[in-house]
């Protein structure tokens, strides 16, 4: 995980510093709405970050709504074109469809 990440029951927040305020600052990511959070120190932080966490959760439960940002599946990936090529090869040689072949390889890559 990045330096500048916090991960807490499945959410993650994106962390920042502000010299100019003296103050931690971070946003919770993956989720439809905007969810901040902020502290002087480290020890501090993580605690804002997990109480934003459960508020946010519980606030979504009282409103009906997914707490999770919706994914549809498709995205776009930008690769050099060698290995968009040699992905098309594998694709071919193993008979299955490009998609198939990039699906696997994040699979294999984000096994936790």
């Amino acid at each position: 995980m990045m330096n500048n990440t916090l991960k807490y029951k499945d959410f993650v927040g994106i962390v920042d510093y502000s010299a100019e305020d003296e103050v931690f600052h971070g946003k919770i990511e993956g989720i439809d709405g905007l969810v901040t959070f902020e502290a002087e120190n480290s020890k501090d932080l993580k605690k804002a970050f997990e109480e934003a966490v459960d508020d946010y959760v519980i606030f979504c439960n009282e409103k009906g709504i997914n707490p999770y940002k919706s994914f549809t599946g498709t995205f776009n990936v930008r690769v050099k074109p060698e290995l968009h090529k040699k992905a098309y090869q594998r694709a071919l040689l193993r008979g299955v469809s490009l998609n198939q072949v990039v699906s696997e390889a994040l699979s294999h890559e984000l096994h936790d």
